[in-house]
């Protein structure tokens, strides 16, 4: 079974990996996606407004509260969407979804409910593409009660081992435990890991992230204007056609914020984010660019006041496909150690 979340790219030097390849599957197999997800109201507003979905049911209190339901309800394909976004670390190997039998809306959904997935492997079809199986699998939605949501009955093609674009020849997955992707329920349930322990931090070792992340003009604009930035030059195309010597560029903070986000795959058990230093920016990232990160454990030290957690180091770096950098800064995180924090309380 492909079980581990990284491959050996060279001394000291990992690549995460995602998802399960058709031969790892088996009838029964049942998958914990993690983490969970929020929905709020204003999610729910958005989605039906951006939609022109005329049901009012979803974003008109005062109507609602006249129903049986007595606030807005959830719009359901805002609920199918989350669902079937959660499960996409093991779902990663997919190449279609080829067909959905049924969606059942089980219970319904408000703002301020917790949404996570549950998938179960239902039958498997090898058929004779040589590069996918055919895959049936239901989808459960569950809240933060364990009240099933809604129900997805799909098919889809999984890539074969060997045979996903992302695979490369000779490149071997890191078989430590460390790197497993999952932990086992009694019941054998599969429940999705969430990053590395402080344990599991070893200064030197550098951590290749992924996937990138892609970034145009209307998203910076938009992450400026919600941080009050009053600087034209991130949001008003013309005056960056007026003034011809400014080129668009992406917004400094949202590509710090971008950078850290991407390297939350391995550093996902934080306690705390204690700040960054010597951050650089060599050159602007530009529209249409795509930013790659990886990060090295610098130093790594227990915590005298908190015996749960741990102390580390560690420098990220961000480069463009060119291999260009265009960021780099180090970090503080608090840490939790192994088999403490919230996760056996929260169902991770």
């Amino acid at each position: 079974m492909s079980e581990y979340g990284y491959v050996r790219l060279g001394p000291q030097r990992y690549r995460e990996r995602f998802g399960l390849s058709f031969e790892d599957l088996r009838t029964g197999m049942r998958i914990c996606h993690r983490p969970g997800l929020d929905v709020s109201q204003q999610d729910n507003h958005e989605e039906a407004v951006d939609l022109l979905n005329n049901a009012q049911l979803h974003y008109d209190s005062y109507y609602a509260a006249q129903t049986e339901w007595k606030k807005p309800l959830g719009v359901s394909t805002m609920t199918v969407q989350r669902l079937l976004g959660m499960g996409s670390r093991s779902w990663y190997r997919r190449r279609n979804i080829t067909g959905i039998d049924s969606i059942a809306m089980t219970y319904p959904v408000f703002g301020g409910d917790t949404l996570y997935s549950i998938s179960t492997v239902t039958a498997l079809d090898a058929g004779d593409d040589p590069d996918v199986g055919q895959v049936n699998c239901t989808i459960e939605g569950v809240n933060q009660r364990n009240q099933r949501v809604s129900k997805i009955d799909l098919c889809m093609e999984v890539y074969r081992r060997g045979r996903h674009p992302e695979d490369e020849p000779g490149i071997e997955p890191a078989a430590e435990e460390r790197f497993r992707l999952y932990h086992a329920q009694a019941d054998g349930t599969l429940v999705e890991q969430t990053g590395l322990v402080f344990e599991d931090l070893v200064p030197g070792e550098t951590f290749v992230h992924r996937p990138g992340r892609s970034f145009d003009f209307a998203e910076s604009r938009l992450h400026a204007l919600r941080s009050l930035e009053i600087n034209p030059r991130w949001s008003d195309a013309n005056y960056l056609a007026k003034y011809r010597t400014l080129q668009p560029a992406i917004y400094e903070p949202l590509l710090i914020g971008a950078v850290t986000a991407l390297t939350t795959r391995t550093l996902g058990r934080v306690v705390a984010n204690l700040g960054w230093t010597r951050i650089e920016m060599p050159r602007p990232v530009r529209p249409g660019e795509t930013i790659y990160a990886e990060s090295t454990i610098i130093d790594v030290r227990d915590s005298h006041s908190r015996p749960t957690q741990g102390l580390a180091q560690v420098e990220t770096r961000a480069f463009v496909d060119t291999g260009e950098l265009v960021c780099r800064y180090q970090r503080a995180l608090l840490i939790y150690r192994r088999n403490a924090g919230p996760y056996a309380a929260a169902g991770y």
